[in-house]
């Protein structure tokens, strides 16, 4: 794949609270945090710019909140060498602080791929408004986890149902290339 030199790597929540099944349910993906971890191993290798965003939920018992263990980088990118780094409290990494897009603007950063926590949620949302603010956005999809969620009417999606459903979204939908990692890779 052929990407910019200043292509930055958006590494999204990936937190030691998510190891957590009893809160979130089943998870896909056992390769996700391997994956993200070859990214930014060769993003540091080429120099290209990181940034890892963290969620800070403010929602009463999340394990994620702010000052709980869980809220902690998981061991793959806790260490690792990064530009920027962003906390949120929202789905978008554009709604954090600092400033994502004006970070990413002052270095005429155009091209993102993003990866990270969870996959039809905080990553297809920042995909999607990095789509709209005109950044051409790669998503390598198996660098992605998410859990099975339940919706209206007793709707129960699977993991895998809903990461099919970020893929096509994204790149049915235009916001976004869906890729494998090895794709990004060249391998």
């Amino acid at each position: 794949m052929d990407l910019d030199d200043t292509a930055a790597l958006i590494v999204i929540d990936v937190q030691q609270g998510f190891d957590d099944p009893d809160y979130w349910g089943e998870r896909d993906n056992p390769d996700a945090e391997a994956n993200v971890g070859r990214l930014v191993t060769a993003w540091a290798d080429a120099s290209r710019p990181i940034v890892l965003v963290r969620h800070d939920s403010r929602e009463p018992g999340s394990p994620l909140a702010a000052g709980t263990p869980g809220n902690a980088l998981k061991p793959v990118v806790a260490d690792a060498p990064h530009d920027l780094f962003v906390t949120k409290d929202v789905n978008s990494a554009f709604y954090g602080d600092p400033d994502l897009h004006a970070w990413l603007g002052e270095r005429g950063i155009r091209q993102l791929v993003v990866c990270g926590i969870q996959t039809n949620q905080c990553v297809e949302t920042t995909a999607r408004m990095a789509g709209n603010l005109g950044y051409d956005v790669v998503l390598p999809i198996d660098a992605t986890h998410t859990f099975e969620m339940a919706g209206p009417g007793g709707i129960r999606l699977t993991a895998a149902e809903l990461a099919r459903a970020t893929a096509v979204n994204l790149d049915g939908g235009g916001f976004a290339r869906v890729v494998a990692t090895d794709d990004v890779l060249g391998g």
